[in-house]
């Protein structure tokens, strides 16, 4: 059984109704239909309140139909098999627009070269290494427009890295 309604019995709108008259003026314009019949047609067509109401308007006439009485697309147009249940999904080569993220786990980053480079060079290079580029920037200008008083930030963040360890761009941990 199928939980899916008729297509025919279903309300149409008042779209519906005036794409139905533009095809049948189409159909008088090209002398198929006397003014009399487009007149019953056409009255016909705006009191329609199904599908099923519309579609005797045309069953005599070529086309242009409305499109939306056109027949849903055969199975034998589209022929589709499902996949058996025990393949596994089609592998496509990578993509120069999408490339794959990070491995999960632990990052090629060093927590003790992030350290030794924010202590040693406090411009927010240990940053710029771990993938932090706005907080490195943010601690390069500080220590710049400070006159190297700024550069207690960078100092105590390379101590912090290097007791506590940090996270890289993606959010992975540290490796020792």
């Amino acid at each position: 059984m199928s939980s899916q309604p008729d297509p025919e019995a279903l309300r149409i709108g008042t779209a519906e109704r005036e794409e139905a008259g533009r095809a049948l003026g189409e159909h008088l314009a090209e002398g198929r239909l006397t003014p009399t019949e487009y007149e019953e047609r056409v009255a016909t067509a705006f009191a329609a309140q199904t599908r099923a109401d519309l579609r005797p308007l045309f069953e005599d006439l070529p086309a242009p139909h409305p499109a939306f009485l056109a027949p849903p697309p055969s199975a034998r147009a589209y022929p589709y098999a499902p996949p058996p249940p025990d393949a596994s999904p089609p592998s496509s080569p990578p993509s120069a627009y999408h490339q794959p993220g990070p491995p999960a786990g632990v990052s090629d980053r060093s927590r003790i070269v992030a350290g030794v480079l924010q202590i040693v060079l406090p411009f927010g290079i240990g940053r710029f290494y771990t993938g932090h580029t706005g907080m490195a920037v943010a601690q390069l200008l500080v220590t710049l427009f400070t006159l190297g008083v700024g550069a207690l930030w960078p100092l105590i963040d390379g101590i912090l890295l290097l007791v506590n360890g940090g996270r890289d761009r993606y959010g992975r941990p540290l490796r020792d």
